[in-house]
């Protein structure tokens, strides 16, 4: 019978898309390759001064030397960085570069009318870049960049690097710079706005064994010499907050250059959501025994260690965390009433606000703070947790992406507004998940655009593990940030496309986009560490799933191989960090689970064939050891070792084993005699069923073909054959007589009545003989193009979610397919105004057509 299913998903969380076109930062720079009319000379056997008045504030002069050296990684020669227009030669061109309001230079330029700067002026972080003819006398023509404030010259000066080809992952993730002869930007004006979401950051967090052991070989610990990288990075990517590493780190004591350089980079710092007022737990560990971390038992202890806090960065920029967990992240009072936490912490709030009044600002409502609603917390705010109106609100995921709650429109309203801490990284139940990256980017885009729609948008800071495994999505996520109303879903579709082309090249970034692709997919069905050896656990071996994710995972490895032999020596450890070793791991991992599956369903079947996939096993074993060690020791000449030290195999509970551990094996040892074993590939059988079993139904339609393995369960060759009595059943037979597949399809040309049933014998000379059933079912009347849409194959219909029949959509309310999402293909989101009424929701159904 025909049936169509109606949805009209209503329950969904909601995500209203708006059709915007914004360009992501460089791309609308138009850097040329030869002279043109109005264009500015960066380089032409020589490169362009960088100017930058000594009166400006920092990062203006950072950003100055940043740009100039990249103007060198183009060209082979840095630019230089002088502080007067004197210092620049007569009729030449050169860059100017500075901040309103604290460059005489710029101030200067925009007194003249040089410049029209009203799109920025007054504006959070935005910035202006401009080709303008004589800005001042003896230059010729001017590149111009112009910051609203401090960070906004910052992310002009590296919206200007991006552009003529400098990865901000050119030192991160080794990306290559290609070199150019000369540079000249096109005559026009640029700018991008202001950042929606207001913070924008990461958080180093879960750090051991791999970051610290990278950190400690390279620079001696977490310190300035190391920070300075990630501080880069962040202005890089137009990011202005950070949370430190923390596991037995402390930002400001480990190094008190920390601080300081963080404020010069104008990087905002913070501390993580069990970490409040500008203190480490480390530092507390450093002074005091854990049982006095306990504002119930020690809260003059804690109140002064939170004041030194404060008065030690009062003078930095910051945002203060505020409220209180456990020690370790864990619940303030174990087993303690909500009541009687929820009045702790409202103490403690209030202790902290007086702390902060007295110590920073007597008007605490101007000071940036934020209280994490994470885990039980959140709990307290529904109970009825008061929080001041000021403070915002950080909401978070369900520590695996996604959001357990958005602003209401009340909570829309607050003065302090609200925020995501997002997880690409976790540590705690049901299991770690740490090594790689395994973060759908369809995933991420759907979840930060319903943060973004609900208003959550004064915070967003994802915990990002060691970092580099997670090049990609945090380009993705802090680049979302910017602007998420201009990353839509087709953007999110090809951002990794456009990723891998700027990285390396038109040529081959449709292939590295679909490896990518697909290592993030398989990792976002199963995360690695929750992979395990149960036959049905992981991929089942019903429906040959388990074996078609095998077939699939050693294709991709063998492609990332290939393509790698293509790629120009000097790509090769960029692709490799963000795209082989992940694809080559992440297959690795899945077939060592695949095949301990395989061999203990094989040992249950006494097959002798478990001895050699155990030896497979063991082989894979090896080779994922050896991966760790290319990337460890080999890769950019050992730039990274250790950030590959982090376990990944062997989980049984929470946290990780000591040790990558090899799942346990079974060996079968061979009966004396030969005997003959069948297995019906893709169905679970009863073995104790005894000879005789009835195949699944082929029909006309679907036309299936069912692999039976016959098999040996004893030692010298078996001879064995297969028949059937029945002209339409055709049997095809490959492999060796030990091991081999027989084939069983249909000749429907044969098939005489609607149903048939025969049978295929397959027999051990002079032994055992197993019998399989066999029904052919013709369907008249239909097809699949007839059909236009779905046919139970053998008692089920299995659709994707984006295989809709038809789609209707209501006048606010729509369908949207978001990839990366679901376990084979992609989902389904309805995009609808914040709070959106039952009957809007309802406008938009699904139809889905099957028989």
């Amino acid at each position: 019978m025909k049936k169509t299913i109606l949805l009209g998903l209503f329950w969904l969380l909601l995500s209203p898309v708006q059709a915007q076109n914004a360009l992501l930062p460089g791309d609308e720079i138009a850097v040329l390759n030869a002279p043109a009319a109005g264009a500015v000379t960066l380089y032409e056997r020589a490169p362009a001064p960088v100017v930058v008045d000594k009166a400006d504030i920092e990062p203006a002069g950072i950003a100055a030397g940043l740009l100039a050296a990249d103007i060198g990684r183009v060209s082979g020669k840095p630019a230089p960085v002088v502080n007067d227009l004197k210092s620049v030669p007569a009729g030449s061109d050169a860059v100017l570069l500075g901040t309103l309001g604290h460059s005489p230079l710029i101030d200067r330029i925009v007194a003249e009318k040089k410049i029209d700067i009203s799109a920025i002026r007054g504006k959070w972080e935005a910035y202006l870049i401009s080709t303008v003819e004589r800005p001042a006398p003896g230059i010729r023509r001017a590149l111009v960049i112009i910051g609203s404030d401090r960070r906004g010259t910052a992310y002009g000066a590296m919206t200007v690097s991006k552009a003529i080809g400098v990865s901000p992952w050119y030192w991160w993730a080794d990306v290559p710079v290609p070199h150019r002869t000369a540079l000249y930007v096109a005559p026009g004006r640029f700018s991008d706005g202001s950042p929606k979401v207001k913070y924008r950051g990461i958080f180093l967090n879960d750090e051991a064994p791999a970051m610290s052991g990278w950190t400690k070989e390279k620079f001696g610990g977490f310190n300035s010499k190391m920070y300075v990288h990630v501080f880069e990075l962040l202005l890089r990517l137009k990011a202005n907050y950070l949370w430190p590493a923390m596991w037995g780190s402390a930002f400001n004591e480990d190094d008190p250059e920390n601080p300081k350089l963080a404020n010069a980079y104008g990087i905002v710092m913070g501390t993580s959501h069990h970490e409040p007022m500008l203190r480490a737990q480390a530092e507390f560990d450093h002074r005091f025994t854990p049982d006095k971390w306990n504002y119930a038992t020690h809260p003059e202890l804690l109140a002064k260690f939170w004041r030194d806090g404060i008065a030690r960065n009062k003078n930095y920029e910051s945002i203060v965390t505020i409220g209180l967990r456990g020690r370790n992240d864990t619940e303030m009072i174990p087993g303690g009433s909500v009541k009687q936490n929820m009045d702790l912490l409202e103490k403690i709030v209030a202790d902290q606000r007086k702390i902060l009044a007295e110590e920073m600002n007597p008007d605490v409502t101007k000071i940036p703070q934020v209280w994490c609603l994470y885990k039980e917390v959140q709990g307290y705010y529904e109970h009825g947790l008061r929080v001041p109106d000021d403070v915002t609100l950080l909401w978070s995921d369900d520590n695996w992406g996604n959001l357990r709650r958005l602003p209401t429109a009340e909570e829309r309203k607050r003065a302090g507004g609200a925020g995501i801490y997002y997880h690409f990284d976790y540590v705690g139940g049901p299991r770690d998940y740490r090594w790689i990256n395994t973060n759908p980017l369809g995933k991420v885009w759907h979840q930060m655009r319903l943060a973004d729609q609900y208003g959550a948008d004064r915070i967003w800071i994802v915990n990002v593990g060691d970092l580099k495994p997670m090049e990609i999505p945090i380009d993705f996520f802090l680049t979302m940030a910017w602007n998420p109303a201009a990353m839509t879903v087709d953007k999110e579709r090809g951002y990794v496309h456009a990723f891998a082309e700027k990285a390396f090249g038109a040529a081959h970034a449709g292939e590295i986009a679909d490896l990518y692709n697909w290592y993030v997919g398989m990792n976002g069905r199963r995360k690695p560490e929750l992979l395990d050896t149960d036959p049905n656990g992981i991929y089942s071996v019903n429906y040959a799933e388990s074996e078609r994710m095998l077939t699939e995972a050693r294709a991709m490895r063998a492609k990332a191989a290939a393509l790698a032999k293509e790629l120009p020596e000097a790509q090769r450890d960029a692709y490799f960090e963000l795209i082989e070793h992940p694809v080559t791991a992440t297959a690795i991992v899945n077939e060592i689970y695949i095949l301990a599956a395989r061999n203990r369903l094989y040992a249950v079947q006494g097959r002798p064939e478990a001895n050699a996939t155990a030896d497979r096993v063991r082989r894979l074993f090896a080779e994922d050891a050896a991966l760790s060690e290319r990337y460890n020791h080999d890769l950019a000449g050992g730039k990274w070792d250790h950030m590959m030290d982090q376990v990944h195999l062997g989980y049984t509970n929470w946290f990780d084993p000591p040790e990558n551990l090899m799942p346990w094996l079974a060996v079968v040892a061979p009966q004396k005699e030969t005997e003959l074993g069948i297995d019906v590939v893709g169905v679970t059988m009863d073995f104790t069923a005894g000879d005789h079993f009835v195949l699944p139904a082929f029909d006309s339609v679907n036309r299936q073909r069912q692999i039976v393995d016959v098999f040996n369960r004893g030692g010298g060759t078996l001879n064995w054959k297969a028949a059937s009595a029945a002209p339409w059943i055709v049997l095809n037979r490959t492999g060796e007589a030990n091991a081999s597949r027989l084939t069983i399809s249909i000749d429907w040309n044969k098939v005489e009545k609607q149903t048939e049933t025969g049978s295929v014998i397959v027999s051990e000379r002079f032994g055992k003989s197993f019998y399989l059933t066999v029904t052919a079912r013709r369907i008249t009347g239909i097809n699949r193009k007839t059909l236009g849409g779905f046919f139970e194959n053998r008692g089920v219909v299995a659709m994707d979610a984006a295989d809709y029949s038809a789609k209707s959509d209501g006048a606010e309310a729509s369908w949207q397919t978001i990839d990366g999402t679901g376990r084979t293909a992609s989902a389904m989101a309805i995009a609808a105004p914040p709070d959106a009424s039952e009957a809007t929701l309802s406008a938009a159904t699904l139809a889905y057509r099957f028989y």
